[in-house]
């Protein structure tokens, strides 16, 4: 388990709450995941920010990952191996913290984003440019 509990920002609150309109996902954890997943693709790593933990908004680990959390668990343990971070245990949950929100930039900040179809064309389509 990276965290026990994670806090979003207010910042992410918001974003999370027009993409859900957006896409009509009604759960955070759900588009948590996609957004930590666009983060963990990106080629470099997010910038080292401190990032409020300012909102209502608060998950377990075990509720972002559901049944595949060891999963999420790995895929942070290799991009951190990979951007050559430490394993510790304060290391992965800054660095998960730091995925969370970045991805969750990501998706908000792009227009593209209308629809549930559009986040799976996110990915599929990057996959064919």
């Amino acid at each position: 388990m990276i965290v026990k509990q994670i806090r979003l920002s207010n910042t992410a609150k918001d974003q999370l709450s027009r993409l859900k309109g957006k896409t009509g996902i009604k759960n955070w954890n759900i588009l948590c995941r996609w957004a930590f997943c666009l983060s963990l693709r990106e080629p470099t790593s997010p910038l080292d920010i401190e990032v409020p933990a300012d909102s209502n908004v608060e998950m377990s680990w075990y509720v972002f990952g559901g049944e595949y959390n060891e999963l999420y668990e790995a895929l942070l343990i290799q991009r951190c191996l990979d951007d050559e971070l430490p394993l510790d245990q304060e290391t992965l949950a800054k660095q998960f913290r730091l995925h969370l929100h970045r991805g969750i930039s990501y998706l908000a900040a792009s227009n593209y984003i209308k629809s549930i179809n559009d986040l799976i064309e996110l990915v599929l389509g990057s996959e064919q440019r």
